[in-house]
């Protein structure tokens, strides 16, 4: 298991087509609505199994001391075997590294506990996404 950046076109085709599968098409939303325009801006983060992506994350830093942690998606078949664990991990570290004392993310509340466990704690309830998906704003310091 490896985790970086995508680099090639094909890896970055991959990368989103994971973010669609996992975040976007369970809800009937259109090809294209995984990306946003601060692509370019963020940090991206792939682990990858041999030549497979198989979860994704995306790191914003939003000023000097705070990061926030977006489009987090483990493929299914991997789900509940650490490693959405060991990419948040990674890209925490990278907080470090960047020295952000502040880290900030809207989960869905499925995932609450999971976030809960690596030091996350709600800070209130946010959106509603597609009309159906509750997130809850989360942090860390």
């Amino acid at each position: 298991m490896e985790i970086r950046s995508p680099q090639t076109p094909q890896e970055w085709e991959s990368y989103y087509d994971l973010r669609y599968r996992v975040l976007r098409q369970p809800w009937n939303q259109k090809k294209g609505s995984e990306r946003d325009d601060q692509e370019d801006d963020a940090a991206h983060f792939a682990v990858f199994q041999g030549f497979v992506i198989i979860a994704v994350g995306r790191l914003d830093i939003l000023d000097d001391s705070v990061g926030k942690v977006r489009y987090m998606a483990v493929e299914e078949s991997f789900q509940g075997k650490n490693i959405g664990k060991a990419l948040m991990e990674f890209i925490l570290t990278r907080c470090e590294t960047e020295q952000l004392h502040t880290i900030i993310l809207h989960a869905r509340e499925i995932a609450v506990p999971f976030y809960e466990r690596l030091g996350f704690r709600i800070v209130e309830k946010s959106h509603l996404l597609f009309g159906e998906i509750q997130h809850y704003l989360m942090e860390k310091k």
